[in-house]
């Protein structure tokens, strides 16, 4: 492999608030070890941005340790094969991970990457509805807001990763579905893969009355993709046994860590019976096949669109970064290698 050089981005220093282009720190012409017994080279053609990963970079206490300076970025990816020391794979084979990073080239584990068969859909579909997004989409829903047919589900970042899967599989299922988004543009998205309804929080004058009006018998399900002041909206238009899956929480970006202060709205959790349960995708592992096949069908019945926003090149993986957490993203998040 010494005629292969990588090129990667690192953690430069944690950031002050919202993080910057200054944030990270690209190396490059980097050498390859050698593969030892159960290891694979695999070149990069798709990597993820995922809001999850400005967790990564705080030092404050999270569900996974903390990214340190000097440390590759974390991060999915999908690509081919250059070389196995693993009986699983061969070279030319398609293989997705999570543990990819964000790098031209990785040596991985065998163990730890998963098999991409090219005819079921496009590789790059494997970091989106048919995989991390799609699956959180799906437990979201059903695992942890167990939803039932007619109740009304709102959800915010809705022609996001998550959100416009999630949005989809309700509306299949079902229920009436109200999009949360920035823009109009989104929001007619939104309408198109099926939302009853669409509301741009950066426009109305007062988001939780807007809620309201969508929602005259309250809310039943809400999937929380941005805490902040979306939730504080929405909780003050629970119904009665609402349900909240907290997903994720990217409206605070440029406060990771600090305490997210705002209306204490608790009571409206008692008087209503409420629940709300945050999870992980991988909470619920022993049901990934389950989930694809669903995903899955539901792409084949003509109930699953998905979007995608691709740019070029490893060099931009920070620009990606920056406007997926400002929400100037449209669909879910990719670089193209």
């Amino acid at each position: 492999m010494s005629n292969i050089k990588n090129r990667r981005w690192v953690l430069a220093a944690y950031p002050d608030g919202m993080p910057g282009e200054g944030t990270f720190r690209m190396e490059e012409d980097l050498a390859l070890p050698d593969l030892a017994d159960g290891e694979i080279l695999v070149e990069a053609r798709f990597l993820s941005v995922d809001p999850y990963m400005r967790g990564r970079i705080s030092p404050a206490k999270s569900y996974a340790p903390s990214i340190e300076p000097g440390q590759l970025m974390v991060g999915g990816g999908v690509g081919v094969v250059v070389e196995s020391r693993s009986g699983e794979f061969a070279a030319g084979d398609i293989v997705e991970t999570m543990g990819f990073g964000w790098q031209a080239f990785a040596v991985l584990d065998a163990g730890t990457v998963s098999r991409v068969d090219p005819s079921l859909a496009p590789i790059e579909s494997s970091l989106g509805w048919l995989g991390m997004p799609g699956r959180t989409a799906y437990f979201g829903l059903f695992h942890v807001a167990d939803i039932q047919p007619s109740e009304v589900v709102v959800i915010s970042a809705a022609a996001g990763a998550v959100g416009q899967v999630a949005g989809q599989l309700a509306k299949a299922h079902g229920c009436r579905t109200i999009a949360i988004a920035s823009s109009r543009a989104k929001l007619d998205w939104c309408a198109e893969i099926g939302y009853d309804a669409g509301i741009n929080y950066r426009s109305v004058p007062d988001l939780a009355a807007a809620i309201g009006e969508a929602c005259p018998g309250g809310v039943d399900v809400y999937f929380d993709n941005t805490s902040g002041a979306i939730q504080d909206a929405v909780m003050m238009n629970l119904a009665l046994g609402a349900r909240i899956a907290l997903c994720g929480t990217i409206s605070q970006a440029a406060s990771f860590g600090e305490p997210d202060i705002g209306p204490r709205l608790n009571r409206n959790l008692l008087i209503n019976r409420a629940r709300m349960q945050g999870f992980l995708v991988t909470d619920f592992a022993e049901h990934y096949d389950a989930a694809n096949q669903a995903l899955a069908k539901a792409r084949d019945d003509g109930k699953l669109k998905f979007r995608e926003d691709v740019m070029d090149g490893i060099e931009n993986m920070p620009k990606a970064f920056l406007k997926l957490l400002n929400s100037e993203n449209f669909g879910k998040q990719l670089i193209k290698i």
